[in-house]
């Protein structure tokens, strides 16, 4: 294997290094890791893993997300759950389920808004299902949630722990997507793709090579990048022949979890939402790590920072495989101004008595919607049943239908 750009990386000062002694004799033992092999073990290793020991999200942690940043951001996307479905008949049950759920912000103010609005859901059974790896953030999002009211499920349960939300809707943790009961569910993935593993690969004069981390030979305790000699079974598998990109990341497990997402929606009907950093398949080299809302070498010191890639969008289009339609991706400001932020931000204004609780609502929207903030960097998508967009008798009876109602988010809605 030889070097690729970034060699030669330093341990980072005051890391205790665990993790990088653990990698090192894997490395000595089994020789270069994949991209992929390294980030799973910097973020989920069980003792040492970024999400398992540390999880810093908040202004306090690494980095900060939307729902941190205001309370609109959630009650929005609680809105489009409700609006979602409504139109789709009002069924009279609604799992809302989560996958990484950070410290529970987002599902608060979801729940918050379902409690509002409780007038138009009284006739639906309305469950919470949540997908964490993490026992840290889990007993986090326990406490914000349920104010402690939680207990471990029996061992023969697939979710690991449950409870009761301040509202009174029942939440139920679980370690893998698959353990989620099957039904009429509604899915949101807010910043969980970013985070998984992925493959990097080069195109090299002798073709495609795999992209893999390595000891550096001159400095034994630190890592580097390194190409793969020949293919890997990665390359013969994960790069399509009409290619053009010279430097491409693929992340097979948001592949395998889109196609799940998209079979249940397609079996059971609802919708998915995803909220992430991300592209149409024109990125290259987008991974990077976090580490006190500063960028931090992928290499140095692993398991204290958050590591990251770019979503591409068309690779979970692809996935799909056409069981459901797909919306997007599109700005995360366009998609909150079509869900009438800026009128929710008037009302919170008009209802605010100090100054300072102004200056604050003011910085927030300019967070969420400014380009040179989060505004052109996240993107929303949507997994939705085909039938949500085009009747099923369409063909037949083209006049026999009243118009489906819009998508919230993706067009923009008349508000009263």
């Amino acid at each position: 294997a030889r070097p690729c750009s970034g060699a030669g990386r330093q341990a980072a000062a005051g890391g205790d290094g665990a993790l990088l002694r653990h990698l090192c004799r894997k490395l000595r033992a089994s020789g270069p890791v994949t991209v992929a092999e390294y980030m799973r073990e910097a973020l989920t290793n069980p003792a040492q893993g970024y999400y398992t020991r540390r999880g810093g999200i908040g202004e306090s942690g690494d980095f900060i997300t939307s729902p941190e940043i205001s309370q609109v951001f959630g009650e929005l996307i609680g809105i489009w759950y409700i609006s979602e479905w409504m139109a789709m008949g009002k069924p009279n049950t609604f799992q809302l389920v989560e996958l990484g759920p950070g410290r529970g912000t987002l599902t608060e103010d979801i729940l918050r808004v379902f409690n509002q609005l409780s007038s138009v859901l009284s006739k639906c059974d309305v469950s919470v299902h949540l997908v964490e790896v993490s026992p840290k953030l889990g007993e986090i999002q326990a406490r914000m949630l349920t104010g402690r009211k939680v207990q471990p499920s029996p061992k023969d349960e697939s979710a690991y722990m449950k409870g009761i939300s301040k509202t009174g809707i029942p939440i139920f943790w679980y370690r893998d997507i698959q353990d989620v009961p099957s039904g009429y569910s509604f899915y949101l993935a807010h910043e969980f793709f970013d985070a998984l593993p992925i493959h990097k690969f080069q195109r090299t004069e002798k073709g495609w090579r795999e992209v893999l981390v390595d000891i550096d030979p001159e400095a034994p305790d630190q890592l580097r990048f390194v190409l793969s000699p020949s293919s890997t079974p990665a390359t013969e598998n994960f790069i399509q022949p009409e290619e053009t990109r010279d430097h491409v990341e693929v992340c097979p497990e948001a592949g395998v979890i889109i196609q799940r997402l998209a079979c249940r929606i397609e079996k059971d009907g609802g919708a998915a939402l995803v909220a992430d950093y991300g592209h149409d398949g024109t990125k290259t080299d987008t991974f990077r790590g976090f580490r006190n809302h500063k960028l931090h070498d992928v290499l140095s010191a692993p398991g204290t920072a958050d590591l990251t890639a770019d979503v591409d969008f068309s690779y979970l289009r692809k996935m799909t495989q056409e069981r459901t339609t797909t919306l997007g991706p599109i700005k995360q400001r366009e998609f909150l101004k079509n869900m009438g932020i800026d009128l929710r931000l008037q009302v919170l204004l008009q209802n605010s008595r100090d100054t300072a609780t102004c200056e604050q609502l003011l910085h927030s929207y300019d967070m969420l919607m400014n380009p040179e903030n989060m505004g052109d960097c996240f993107n929303f998508f949507a997994l939705l049943p085909h039938h949500r967009l085009v009747h099923p008798d369409k063909k037949d009876k083209p006049e026999s239908k009243s118009p489906l109602p819009p998508v919230a988010g993706f067009n923009e809605l008349l508000l009263k």
